[in-house]
């Protein structure tokens, strides 16, 4: 893996509803269970694609999980599936990204609309309560949501997020600093210019805090089948070219002060041992949230479905039953 970006194009490899696009039709073996029910819901700005496995009305309350970028896609939640045996599991892309309608126009990329986007989602599936888990920049949008409060939201998970601009490089230049000097003046070249000496640097850089397990053949066949997936464009103009230097529209984002207002019996914050978003960072955001859960998925980086999904999956898992167990 080159970047976060190329992390991102492979997945974990990787109003109204009108019809499916062609490419969803095909679907490649993948050792995946088939969505079942697949919508375009309309958003402002265009539709987004919509996949959930498992029981809407079930007994338990549905998850659903806001993926990374900006401009990934649902595909890093793929082991999360595992847990449709129990209750709904809601994927989807967001705008501009994946699956979803294409307008890149620079008007809807706000984090305001990206929020409520996921509660247009949640109309548009006739959910009531559910639990939501923002991973890396969706991350951003959970703490978003949650900090607004609703009477919708069940319990809120923010894996391995992006809480603030200024926090996520601080983060990322304490790691490069661990890295071998060779590297360390590879990466450097990021600061003036990307190209690649800086991508040679990166490389690096996310082989040990970004994923550290190759992809598998069920997500590779998976990103066959939906080959409409990263989108370079939103990335660039909301980050920027350089993991180690924001340049867009995110470069003075702070979500910091939204902690205090998130409820701290309902939130948990996770991530991997060898993280980007450093364990010991979202355990100082995880403190400032009186009452919150913290918990670190030993052996993974930043991509901990797909370097550890049973691991991940398990502590969710139990955590969603400590939220249900909730009045």
């Amino acid at each position: 893996m080159i970047d976060r970006r190329l992390f991102l194009a492979t997945g974990a490899a990787f109003a109204a509803s009108l019809a499916l696009p062609r490419s969803l039709l095909a679907r490649d073996p993948d050792g995946y269970a088939p969505p079942d029910l697949e919508k375009m819901v309309a958003v402002e700005g265009g539709r987004v694609y919509v996949r959930v496995n498992g029981d809407l009305r079930g007994p338990k309350s549905p998850i659903v999980m806001l993926h990374g970028g900006p401009g990934g896609t649902h595909g890093h939640f793929l082991g999360a599936l595992a847990l449709a045996d129990e209750r709904a599991v809601i994927l989807y892309d967001q705008l501009d990204s994946g699956q979803s309608d294409r307008p890149n126009d620079p008007k809807n990329w706000r984090v305001s609309r990206f929020v409520d986007e996921a509660e247009l989602v949640r109309r548009a599936l006739g959910v009531d309560r559910w639990h939501l888990l923002g991973h890396s920049w969706g991350g951003t949008l959970a703490l978003e949501y949650g900090a607004r409060r609703p009477v919708a939201l069940r319990g809120l998970a923010l894996a391995s997020p992006l809480v603030s601009t200024r926090s996520w490089i601080a983060d990322a230049n304490a790691l490069r600093g661990s890295l071998p000097a060779a590297v360390q003046t590879e990466i450097a070249q990021c600061d003036v210019a990307p190209g690649p000496v800086c991508d040679a640097g990166t490389s690096a850089f996310y082989r040990a805090f970004n994923g550290r397990e190759a992809a598998t053949a069920a997500s590779i066949a998976y990103a066959r089948a939906h080959p409409n997936g990263f989108n370079p464009k939103i990335y660039n103009a909301m980050w920027g070219a350089s993991e180690f230097v924001s340049t867009g529209t995110l470069k003075e984002y702070d979500g910091e002060p939204l902690l205090t207002k998130l409820d701290g019996k309902r939130t948990l914050f996770l991530g991997g041992q060898y993280d980007e978003a450093r364990p010991s960072t979202l355990a100082g955001f995880a403190a400032r949230v009186s009452g919150a859960e913290f918990a670190t998925i030993p052996g993974a980086a930043h991509g901990i479905f797909a370097d550890r999904p049973q691991e991940t999956v398990a502590l969710i898992r139990a955590w969603l039953a400590r939220q249900d167990a909730l009045a």
